[in-house]
């Protein structure tokens, strides 16, 4: 665009973008997307046991999840029982050294959550760590 000045020369226009405003949007969006990842990350219902020792968990690993109805999933996806083994073989490239987190509903049956493990065991995955709850505060002695 342009335009006449007083002196009768032509001119253009500034054409500055103003930045302030974009970044408002984009730490908008940045506080959003980190107030939801978690949120969609655990997706499962799963109430885990309380246990008096927890281990916090500082790597990405793959997670077997048994909800309260005995449903199993990998990851997020559901998955036939009986498949476990077989899916675990095709994810994992180096069994020997992979560790996967198993989350397991505290009302679920000790025979479900053993025909799990020794599926993880038949794919050749020996490092299991088990999902807990710290107990409360006021309940620890």
């Amino acid at each position: 665009m342009a335009f006449t000045d007083k002196s009768g020369r032509t001119q253009s226009s500034l054409a500055e973008i103003n930045i302030t405003p974009l970044v408002d949007v984009v730490l908008v969006l940045l506080i959003i997307f980190m107030l939801t990842a978690p949120i969609l990350q655990s997706g499962i219902e799963v109430d885990v046991p309380k246990t008096r020792t927890v281990k916090e968990i500082t790597e990405e690993r793959l997670v077997i999840s048994i909800d309260k109805s005995q449903r199993v999933f990998l990851g997020n996806d559901p998955i036939n029982i009986n498949q476990i083994a077989e899916k675990l073989r095709a994810k994992v490239r180096d069994p020997e050294h992979q560790s996967i987190l198993l989350r397991a509903d505290q009302n679920v049956p000790f025979g479900a959550f053993a025909t799990v493990m020794d599926s993880v065991k038949q794919a050749g995955i020996t490092n299991v760590s088990i999902v807990t709850q710290p107990l409360p505060e006021n309940a620890v002695k």
